[in-house]
C-alpha cells in the first residue's frame, strides 16, 4: 500500500528544514565558514529562481546572485534566521529591478565612433548657472532705479513692447521723452552692473 503524506507531516518536515536552516543562518553570523557555505547552497536555488523569474541575462542573474549573497553576509548579525529565506527573496527582487533600471538608461549602439561627436550648439554645463547669476544682477540693479524708469522699462521690455502713446498716458510722460529716459535708464544699468 503506497504510502500517503499527512499534512501534518509536511509541517513537521518544513518545520525542521527552517530550524536547521536558522541555525546554519546564526552559525554562520558567528563566523563559521562551513556554516555559511551550508547557507549559500540551502537557498541558492532561491536565489536562481528569482533572478530568473525577472528574465535576466545569465551575467545580469549571476551579478545580481553576487551582490545578494553580499548583501547577506553584510546583514546576517541584522537578519532573522528564521525568516532569511523571506529576506533573500525581497533583497534579490530589489536587486533585479535596480539592474533592470540601470539597463533601461544604457544605449546600445554598434557604431565605435557613436559617441565621440558632441553637440556643439549645446550650452557649456556652468552656463545656465552664470546665465541665472546675471539674471539676479540685473534685477537688483533695475530695482535700484526710480520706480517710474522702472515701470518705463517693463513696458518697454514687455512681448510686445507697449506702444509708446500707451506708455506717455500710464506714465505721465511725453512722448518724445521716452526715448531720452530709456536711454539714461539703460546707461544707469549698465554703470551699476559694471561696479
Amino acid at each position: 500500500m503506497p504510502y500517503l503524506s499527512v499534512p501534518g507531516d509536511i509541517d513537521e518536515k518544513e518545520s525542521t528544514a527552517r530550524s536547521e536552516a536558522a541555525h546554519l543562518v546564526a552559525l554562520a553570523a558567528q563566523g563559521d565558514q562551513v556554516a555559511w557555505g551550508r547557507v549559500v547552497d540551502h537557498y541558492a536555488r532561491l536565489v536562481w529562481a528569482v533572478t530568473h523569474s525577472f528574465r535576466l541575462t545569465d551575467s545580469d542573474a549571476s551579478d545580481v546572485s553576487q551582490v545578494v549573497w553580499l548583501r547577506l553576509l553584510e546583514h546576517i548579525d541584522r537578519v532573522d534566521p528564521v525568516r532569511v529565506g523571506a529576506w533573500l527573496v525581497v533583497t534579490t527582487r530589489r536587486e533585479c529591478l535596480r539592474v533592470l533600471a540601470f539597463r533601461k538608461r544604457v544605449l546600445l549602439t554598434y557604431e565605435p565612433d557613436a559617441f565621440d561627436v558632441v553637440a556643439v550648439d549645446q550650452p557649456e554645463p556652468d552656463a545656465e548657472l552664470l546665465a541665472d547669476e546675471r539674471a539676479v544682477d540685473v534685477r537688483r540693479a533695475l530695482e535700484s532705479l526710480p520706480d517710474r524708469w522702472q515701470q518705463m522699462l517693463a513696458m518697454l521690455m514687455a512681448d510686445p513692447p507697449a506702444p509708446y502713446a500707451q506708455i506717455s498716458e500710464q506714465l505721465n510722460i511725453p512722448i518724445g521723452s521716452i526715448g531720452p529716459i530709456r536711454g539714461r535708464c539703460l546707461d544707469k544699468l549698465r554703470v551699476l552692473l559694471a561696479s
